[in-house]
């Protein structure tokens, strides 16, 4: 018995040395795993990689050049929405558990709002002299009428339509009568005031019928007289008042993002606007094009946005249905913006666009 209990505690002592050598040898491997997994500094290193390179993207997009399709125009065109990327890439940054992927998220975040982050907030403030309105009625809009009774119930003292066609041109001079006893058209730009207009007079922005107008013939009629200068007669004095619609963009896969024609008329209204005696001014218009785009650097270093300076958000005008950009700007000089914001559509394929000024 006493041999038999010998071997048995034996094959027992064995045992249980060969279930310990099989534990050791297991932490040993698990060791190994959990010292290879990488921890939460060593993970997403792509999504760290992109929330960099968007974050340079926007610092640098000034630098992105136009010789290539406008690249650059388009860029600083729709640069409020490089913003989109950056809760897509915070949800795959906390998905993957990438602490370096959310600190280097921090640079699109502060470059962003640095760019835009001022938009954010309400601006405004009551106590406007002036209210002024700019609309880009659309040649193809089909109800005219109802638009011009729209804009007059606005409460605008001073009203720019811009893309007047000579079929609805008499609609808004008969609707627009009662409550505006002073207007000018010059080709397709008009403006209707309830204060004298005086010294009214084309302005010369270097239009043409462009390389589009074989396919797109409306184009060619609403070529010329896209721009006009007056002066409104107010209490504090004269206000020069420059009515502008620039010239189209296309975007197409040979000429990328095409801008000529309205860069082209950017530039002479600059030029124009420069050339103004009046210290008091503001510019109402269709640019096709938002103030962040280089193109418009001979206008907007004179001249400052309303909605910036005074306006809620945004105010996205285009297209009217579900508005993405601003293309239709209200910019001031010598005057104070006091409000900035946008009007609810009409029958156009823009919104109206409001601010209020004082002196």
């Amino acid at each position: 018995m006493a041999q038999v209990d010998t071997a048995e505690t034996g094959q027992g002592s064995a045992g249980r040395r060969d279930t310990g050598s099989g534990t050791w040898r297991a932490r040993i491997r698990g060791a190994i795993r959990i010292g290879a997994r990488p921890g939460p500094w060593k993970r997403g290193p792509v999504l760290a990689a992109l929330a960099l390179l968007l974050g340079l993207f926007m610092l640098l997009h000034a630098k992105i050049p136009n010789r290539i399709g406008n690249l650059g125009s388009l860029v600083d065109t729709s640069l409020p929405w490089f913003g989109v990327f950056i809760p897509v890439l915070l949800a795959g940054a906390l998905w993957r558990r990438s602490a370096s992927a959310v600190v280097a998220l921090l640079l699109p975040v502060m470059v962003w709002l640095n760019l835009f982050g001022g938009l954010l907030s309400d601006k405004s403030h009551p106590g406007s002299d002036l209210m002024v309105v700019s609309h880009n009625v659309g040649a193809d809009n089909p109800d005219p009428a109802g638009t011009a009774r729209d804009l007059a119930a606005s409460g605008a003292d001073v009203l720019a339509l811009e893309e007047l066609t000579p079929q609805a041109r008499g609609t808004y001079e008969k609707e627009l009568a009662k409550t505006y006893p002073h207007h000018t058209v010059q080709g397709t730009v008009g403006l209707w005031s309830k204060l004298p207009l005086s010294d009214t007079r084309p302005v010369d922005i270097k239009t043409d019928v462009g390389p589009l107008a074989a396919t797109k013939p409306a184009d060619v009629k609403l070529a010329y007289n896209r721009a006009l200068r007056t002066t409104v007669a107010t209490d504090q004095g004269p206000l020069a008042v420059y009515v502008a619609h620039l010239g189209s963009v296309r975007v197409n896969p040979r000429a990328g993002f095409w801008t000529d024609s309205r860069d082209r008329n950017a530039k002479a209204l600059g030029e124009a606007i420069a050339a103004e005696p009046n210290e008091r001014v503001v510019l109402l218009g269709d640019l096709n094009g938002t103030t962040e785009d280089r193109a418009f650097a001979g206008v907007t270093s004179q001249m400052r946005s309303a909605q910036d300076a005074a306006g809620d958000g945004f105010g996205f005008s285009w297209p009217a249905t579900f508005p993405v950009t601003r293309i239709d700007q209200i910019l001031v000089r010598g005057v104070e913006p006091n409000s900035s914001w946008v009007l609810p559509a009409t029958g156009s394929d823009h919104r109206p666009v409001a601010a209020g000024i004082s002196w």
